[in-house]
């Protein structure tokens, strides 16, 4: 691993969110998912929570699902478990939806433990979603159609909650806890290794200063011989 990879890997963990999430709820469109789920490694949400569409989802092999390698995606078979779950953990939940208790979007206090609820552009949010929301929001437009596509839509309401995190100081320092930064540390810089741990539930080895592996040789033999 060069030091330049160590580096950006190090710089982009130091900035994530554990507190800031989205909730797609039965969002079906593969190139839908995949942009948002690009939006939210650039503002540097870890882990994201998607509930299955009851019709499946669309397939789409776009670049964009290579943001999937970075962020976490949780799948749900319903809404109540992520919006319930979430709620426990003091998240505050904003819908991207009309309806009661709406509000401009930029007029959300992001810097609060927030989840991102979108709803499929037809359907939009689920009435269990809807009714479990703390703020409705929306992004005024002035033009003839009705609302933005589902992806653009979450850009521009997670580049608010960047912006206000950013202006709080959320990002200045390492957020994660220390057993999440380091299986994510070892998925992006050794993710053969790491792959190899998981599937025999083997713990990951100790890294040294500069992310590489301490005595790699050494500790697989002993690891290889033990699972004989």
């Amino acid at each position: 691993m060069t030091p330049e990879r160590f580096q950006r890997i190090t710089s982009v963990l130091n900035k994530r969110q554990p507190d800031l999430t989205v909730i797609t709820d039965e969002v079906h469109k593969g190139r839908n998912l995949s942009a948002i789920t690009r939006t939210c490694d650039a503002v540097g949400i870890d882990t994201i929570h998607c509930v299955m569409p009851e019709d499946g989802y669309q397939t789409y092999n776009g670049t964009s699902a290579s943001a999937e390698k970075w962020v976490a995606v949780q799948h749900h078979s319903s809404i109540s478990a992520p919006v319930n779950d979430l709620k426990r953990e003091g998240f505050q939940l904003v819908a991207a939806n009309l309806g009661d208790n709406t509000l401009d979007y930029r007029n959300v206090d992001y810097t609060k433990p927030t989840a991102l609820v979108l709803g499929a552009e037809v359907k939009g949010v689920s009435p269990e979603a809807a009714a479990a929301v703390d703020y409705n929001v929306t992004v005024p437009m002035v033009g003839m159609v009705e609302s933005f596509n589902v992806s653009v839509a979450a850009a521009i309401i997670l580049m608010e909650a960047q912006h206000q995190r950013q202006q709080a100081g959320l990002y200045d320092q390492p957020r994660l806890t220390a057993d999440v930064y380091r299986a994510r540390f070892f998925h992006w810089a050794h993710p053969v290794l790491a792959k190899w741990c998981d599937d025999n539930g083997v713990e990951y080895p100790p890294v040294r200063e500069d992310g590489e592996v301490k005595n790699l040789s050494a500790w697989y033999s002993a690891e290889q011989a033990r699972l004989e």
